[in-house]
């Protein structure tokens, strides 16, 4: 089942990879001019961005497949929102603060760090509990 909440996530993924793909082509070409530490920072934001955008179009993916095979599972759901945050958090800290020159926003950066962690984190926990409901449900068959 498709919900509003696929098609955040679908609106998210593509315009998220769109980005990755447009800025990493700007960084190859037009980011020369920027100094050594201004392009690690911004290569690092880059490959987290694009890692989890990857990673959440994953697990959407499985959402859907596993929404159709039992009930909904609130840990991925919970997972694909804290990527969200995450990517956000943690990638556009970091494009901000150097983009646009306002340090003060790569406070943010940790709390995005964070955000992803712990989505991977709930990610672990559904395989953990995820499975013995699985089997549970097919042993009830």
């Amino acid at each position: 089942m498709f919900t509003w909440q696929h098609r955040v996530l679908a609106v998210f993924i593509g315009v998220s990879g769109c980005f990755c793909v447009l800025f990493g082509a700007w960084l190859a070409h037009a980011g020369g001019h920027l100094s050594p530490e201004v392009i690690t920072r911004l290569e690092t934001a880059h490959q987290y961005h694009i890692l989890h955008t990857l990673a959440l179009l994953g697990l959407v993916i499985w959402r859907l497949v596993i929404w159709r095979q039992q009930a909904q599972s609130r840990l991925l759901a919970t997972s694909s929102w804290l990527m969200v945050a995450g990517i956000w958090g943690f990638s556009g800290s970091l494009y901000f603060k150097t983009l646009l020159m306002m340090p003060e926003l790569g406070q943010m950066a940790p709390f995005g760090g964070v955000s992803l962690a712990l989505a991977w984190l709930c990610i672990a926990i559904y395989g953990v509990t995820g499975a013995a409901k699985s089997q549970r449900i097919e042993e009830l068959k």
